[in-house]
């Protein structure tokens, strides 16, 4: 019996992961979409999207994913809702495993698009009040807090633009770091300082508290009490960790975990291209996502192609 070999295996069910899947199956490739248990990825959790061009009064982030989805699915992508448990890049055909399942997926080219997960507090409401006030994207989510009071936790240059971003919106913008020396770059703490609706708050956010949506943080305070600061909004600035550990060791990967394009999007494997979050250090929006998972199915249609032909 021969065994199925997939022309386009897509890993990641991002905006970055549908969307090559839709131009790798319209192309008329065999493509399978490993959409992983958190099928949509972080999108799943975003509120009111209104940054995505052709939704004018906005739209679900989850409403938004099952469209690319069901796009995709229309030109004839599989879906598989599974994690990927390993994989072996080392030689062509590429292998790859799902949980559980013992023979691997066999497959041309590759697409990784696993995206990122930002770091997290780690405290009490965190996770039951995202979308809800907590948020880690001021771009995506500033608009909604308009003349409210925020808090934004971290101390490096991400945490300065977040603020600074947010300040066009909020009445109030509290940055809250640890105490120590800011990590901040000197024109970004500038800035910030410069801002006069942007102040600062030395501790560490112990718990986030709330009816139904953000109302307040405690604060741990350096040699000192707790802490009740009373904001509508808390954004989470502490980083971001891309979804690359799958493939250490398979393609190069960077000292801060991001995957390496080599060419256009190919990494340091020919026949194995990336995406979105997981390959994207700068932009982290849903519209770049979707271009470089454009570019990627691209990129590996055409280096079928040129492979075919010089068999």
């Amino acid at each position: 019996m021969v065994e199925r070999v997939r022309d386009t295996v897509v890993v990641g069910s991002g905006p970055a992961g549908y969307t090559a899947a839709l131009y790798a199956s319209r192309a008329r490739l065999d493509t399978l979409v490993f959409q992983g248990f958190e099928s949509g990825g972080q999108m799943m959790l975003a509120s009111e999207v209104e940054n995505y061009p052709g939704f004018g009064s906005g739209v679900m982030g989850p409403d938004l994913m099952d469209e690319f989805e069901e796009q995709a699915a229309r030109f004839g992508a599989e879906m598989r809702p599974e994690n990927v448990e390993r994989v072996d890049l080392r030689e062509r055909p590429f292998r790859l495993w799902s949980e559980g399942e013992e023979e691997p997926v066999l497959a041309r080219s590759v697409v990784v698009a696993t995206g990122a997960k930002p770091k997290r507090l780690g405290v009490d409401g965190e996770l039951r009040f995202f979308g809800k006030g907590v948020s880690g994207c001021a771009t995506c989510d500033a608009f909604f807090f308009r003349g409210k009071k925020v808090a934004v936790v971290g101390g490096g240059d991400t945490a300065m633009e977040e603020a600074l971003h947010l300040a066009r919106y909020a009445s109030e913008v509290l940055i809250v770091h640890r105490g120590e020396a800011l990590r901040a770059s000197r024109i970004m703490l500038e800035r910030a300082k410069e801002n006069p609706r942007i102040g600062f708050v030395a501790g560490a956010v112990e718990e986030i508290v709330g009816d139904g949506s953000v109302k307040g943080v405690w604060l741990r305070t350096p040699g000192g009490p707790e802490r009740f600061l009373r904001v509508d909004g808390l954004f989470v600035a502490v980083g971001q960790r891309p979804a690359s550990d799958l493939f250490r060791g398979q393609v190069e990967i960077d000292e801060d975990g991001y995957v390496v394009l080599k060419r256009q999007t190919m990494t340091s494997v020919p026949g194995v291209f990336a995406a979105g979050e997981v390959a994207d250090k700068s932009y982290r929006q849903v519209a770049t996502a979707v271009g470089s998972g454009c570019m990627a199915a691209i990129d590996a249609q055409r280096w079928l192609e040129a492979d075919i032909r010089s068999l």
